[in-house]
């Protein structure tokens, strides 16, 4: 009975050692040498200012950017100490509700209230989605290059840009990160 105890006692101490700080210090020192960026939390960075991460979502209210999903994270939109969604069904009628309110604001922005694309009026699940559809993406082409008074030409040309294809070519759908976006327009400006 005592061997059985200090073989289960020597076990679970190097299954502890080998789990929980060896194996995780080779698989993080695998990442940061294969790829640091995405190891590092895909961080923007302009010089030493931080801008955000390519992976969650940021809250954008001014009409000359680019709005990414909804968030119902609390206290504040896209709190990643928050993530979560607002648990809605597709039948539930504050759900419906949610989106109406939503399609009235587009509306008061001066976007049309028909064909909305369904990510500009619902809450991800996460509340933290860093991309948007190509479809939200160009429903939103109107309000930014009127703000910016920038050709919507020259907008959609950026919204291309900055299109990723599926994973792999079959994961997934088309999408845009929202982020990325706005500051490609930020720099574009900035250049003119």
């Amino acid at each position: 009975m005592i061997q059985q105890i200090r073989t289960a006692i020597t076990l679970l101490f190097v299954l502890t050692i080998l789990t929980g700080a060896v194996y995780p210090a080779i698989v993080t020192g695998i990442a940061q040498v294969a790829f640091p960026h995405r190891a590092n939390g895909s961080l923007i960075r302009n010089g030493d200012r931080l801008l955000g991460s390519e992976l969650i979502g940021q809250h954008f209210f001014r009409p000359e950017y680019f709005r990414g999903r909804l968030s119902a994270t609390q206290p504040f939109p896209c709190n990643a100490a928050a993530s979560g969604g607002s648990n809605y069904g597709p039948l539930h009628p504050a759900l419906a509700e949610a989106a109406e309110t939503q399609i009235r604001r587009l509306h008061m922005e001066g976007l049309p209230t028909e064909n909305v694309p369904v990510d500009l009026v619902t809450a991800s699940a996460s509340g933290l989605d860093s991309h948007i559809s190509p479809a939200a993406a160009a429903f939103q082409v109107p309000r930014v290059a009127a703000a910016r008074r920038m050709s919507e030409a020259d907008v959609r040309r950026l919204i291309r840009q900055h299109t990723a294809g599926r994973q792999f070519g079959v994961l997934g759908e088309a999408r845009v990160n929202v982020l990325q976006l706005n500051l490609a327009l930020d720099q574009q400006q900035t250049a003119e």
